[in-house]
């Protein structure tokens, strides 16, 4: 809660689910910082991280030895997650030796697995049938794997790929830019007017410097993330592996599988694990990986007016 940033504020509620293999239904919400609005209409990956720790402090479900593997729906999009958490001893435990990029300090590894999750906003992986489109004289690819994205080269907007957070917020002109090219992609891709929706996000990609697969800057998309998304990895990552798409020419495609793709952001690396197939005429998205870290930080009420609580949702 707080922070006054769109990565800072958001919720996530859990239940015991109902559905067959499935141990946790994970409801998520986006909320904004600067109007009264709420977004219910995509899922967050580095929540989700947390899901599977918390669910077992909360007792929503039992743990069952050393390591704990849980199922977690994504109620949002209806993705499946299978998510290990590591619990000695019976109880879930945090210290570990698993470093992340962006996060202080070592933790206890969190295995991340995401399972369906090409099309489930959009109905397909390229929602608009095409590897690239062009709005406004700038070239992208349009995919929905984990996250529906508009991605682009950083190139094309006269961007090297490597700015801060800081400087691209403070373009209003390339946000002015991006975000005329957003709404109209979003049309492309089925998702109708996305004038006050977070997707698509945009990703604008470079070659990468640090030994990694390719560099992204990822936008909120009216704010550019500090790091980088767990969702939005996984969909640049497909994008990397798709040939035709604007990610071609930035690194060399993998030939086996499963594939690492080590995707550079402002504050390190974050890699994917990437289960796929390839043929003449498509790359088709299986499942995606990743090892993160959670720690439980406190336990409380919020407190919320009755008034609040009484009046009826529009």
């Amino acid at each position: 809660m707080g922070g006054g940033t769109a990565v800072t504020t958001k919720v996530a509620m859990l239940s015991t689910s109902q559905e067959e293999g499935v141990d946790i239904d994970y409801f998520f919400a986006q909320v904004a910082v600067d109007k009264a609005e709420v977004d219910f209409s995509v899922t967050c990956g580095n929540i989700l991280v947390g899901v599977g720790p918390a669910a077992l402090e909360m007792g929503l479900a039992p743990i069952t030895g050393a390591v704990t593997k849980l199922t977690i729906r994504a109620v949002n999009t209806g993705a499946l997650i299978d998510v290990i958490v590591q619990t000695p001893d019976g109880h879930v435990t945090y210290e570990g030796d698993t470093e992340i990029s962006g996060v202080f300090g070592t933790s206890a590894p969190v295995n991340v697995s995401f399972l369906g999750v090409v099309g489930t906003n959009c109905g397909a992986m390229l929602p608009t049938g095409n590897l690239r489109d062009t709005i406004d004289g700038i070239e992208i690819t349009c995919m929905d794997v984990a996250m529906p994205m508009m991605i682009a080269r950083a190139d094309a907007f006269g961007l090297t790929g490597y700015e801060t957070a800081e400087e691209l917020d403070a373009d209003q002109a390339l946000f002015a830019k991006m975000e005329a090219i957003r709404l109209q992609a979003g049309i492309l891709m089925g998702l109708g007017d996305v004038t006050r929706s977070v997707i698509p996000k945009i990703g604008l990609l470079a070659k990468p410097r640090d030994g990694g697969s390719f560099c992204v800057r990822y936008f909120m998309p009216w704010k550019t993330h500090p790091t980088m998304a767990v969702t939005g990895s996984q969909c640049v990552a497909a994008c990397a592996l798709t040939p035709g798409t604007v990610a071609d020419g930035l690194t060399s495609l993998p030939q086996g599988t499963p594939a690492l793709i080590s995707v550079e952001h402002p504050q390190g690396v974050i890699d994917v694990t990437v289960d796929y197939t390839r043929t003449d005429n498509a790359t088709q998205i299986k499942s995606a990986g990743l090892i993160r870290s959670a720690r439980l930080i406190a336990r409380g009420e919020v407190m919320v007016s009755s008034g609040l609580m009484d009046r009826k949702i529009p």
